[in-house]
């Protein structure tokens, strides 16, 4: 195992200890402080880092504001689980047995998660010149894509409620279930008297964007992916 990680991530692992909890979910931790969640605490900070350090230097042209739309586009669940796909990490994951009954969207949060734990192991090995070469070779790419530059649901549906309603869009938490390490936030989001839109995320931040690209797409403010 260790040596296919380095393979895929080029990177030597100097901690096989602190790896293999960054490899582990809080379900199949066994005993207290040996699950990813603090290291995907670190992971989150460093990555975003290292993404907008990337992005400064390779769109010296673009805005604060378009910066910032790109850094949210390529920090997001969706940007981390599509590398973790890449990187194959789900052969290496271990959960408990009720996590590997959750649906796609939870493992796919959880596949987010552990590529930021991973993150945080190369980046205590080594510091930040052990991880940007990481961070660089699996999100350079995706950076220049024009997906990347595409604006985040909620800061579009405040603009085109103001525009369009002269209105400001109101975000209501509907329920939150599921364990602690775990939960699913439902999040409702209305425009004036339109009708509402709900959505489901690991947060309540995921699930209003996820509200708010639904009532967009719905308007045809925004075109369905």
């Amino acid at each position: 195992m260790l040596r296919r990680l380095e393979e895929i991530t080029g990177h030597r692992f100097v901690d096989a200890a602190r790896l293999d909890r960054a490899l582990t979910h809080a379900s199949a931790r066994g005993r207290a402080g040996r699950d990813y969640e603090r290291l995907e605490f670190l992971g989150d900070r460093v990555l975003g880092l290292c993404v907008a350090e990337m992005l400064f230097e390779e769109f010296q042209s673009a805005d604060e504001g378009e910066l910032s739309v790109r850094l949210n586009q390529l920090v997001n669940a969706n940007t981390l689980a599509a590398v973790a796909d890449e990187l194959s990490l789900g052969d290496f994951i271990r959960t408990g047995s009720d996590v590997r009954q959750l649906r796609d969207s939870h493992r796919k949060n959880l596949r987010a998660d552990v590529v930021e734990s991973l993150i945080a192991t190369i980046y205590l090995d080594g510091g930040l010149d052990a991880v940007r070469p990481f961070i660089r070779r699996y999100w350079k790419g995706r950076a220049a894509e024009a997906e990347a530059a595409r604006r985040d649901g909620k800061t579009e549906l405040q603009e085109w409620a103001h525009r369009a309603h002269a209105a400001t869009p109101v975000y209501e938490v509907v329920s939150r279930v599921g364990p602690d390490h775990d939960p699913v936030f439902t999040v409702s989001v209305t425009v004036g008297g339109l009708k509402p839109e709900i959505a489901e995320g690991r947060s309540k931040r995921i699930a209003e964007q996820a509200a708010a690209e639904r009532l967009l797409q719905r308007e045809k403010v925004r075109e369905n992916d």
